[in-house]
């Protein structure tokens, strides 16, 4: 009986000290980036003026896959008006909440014809922005910037522009 007892002791003694370390081992639950990849579509607006041609307007078709173990996201964008243009970046994501995204992009900027809000001449292009997934749903709410750098053939200057609107997650 004594041993019956003192095995028994040992292996509850044993089941605790490993709980106690599974527990301790345990790291804390961090945000992570917005869950999935989405395409969307929204309205552009050029900060800049450069080309001979004031501010353009401009509709955007915007994408992102993202990769699930990794902060990272590739993005497109494609701007359709007076003139077209293709932004493909490379995103870091930072996660706010379980909702949202803040990020940072590099890429370039192609204008395809035209003068587009990103410029007329490619250039390196930054690209920060915000994702918002809407809880019990599949729909994003998107906003960025991109800036072009020597993005006008004419001026060399910086062209920027604004755009937002909605996805949906895939």
């Amino acid at each position: 009986m004594k041993r019956l007892v003192r095995h028994t002791g040992l292996g509850l003694a044993s089941g605790v000290a490993a709980i106690a370390l599974q527990m301790a081992a345990v790291s804390p639950v961090k945000a992570q980036a917005a869950y999935g990849s989405y395409i969307g579509i929204g309205p552009a607006i050029g900060l800049t003026e450069g080309g001979g041609e004031g501010r353009k307007i401009s509709g955007v078709v915007s994408g992102r896959y993202k990769f699930l173990e990794a902060p990272i996201s590739l993005r497109g964008q494609v701007f359709l008006g007076s003139g077209v243009a293709l932004v493909p970046t490379v995103s870091y994501d930072i996660p706010i909440n379980w909702q949202t995204d803040a990020y940072i992009g590099v890429g370039a900027a192609i204008p395809v014809s035209g003068n587009t809000p990103v410029g007329d001449k490619t250039g390196f292009a930054i690209q920060p922005g915000v994702d918002y997934s809407l809880p019990n749903s599949n729909m994003v709410v998107f906003g960025n910037a991109v800036i072009s750098f020597d993005a006008y053939k004419d001026t060399r200057g910086t062209a920027a522009s604004l755009q937002g609107g909605v996805g949906l997650r895939f």
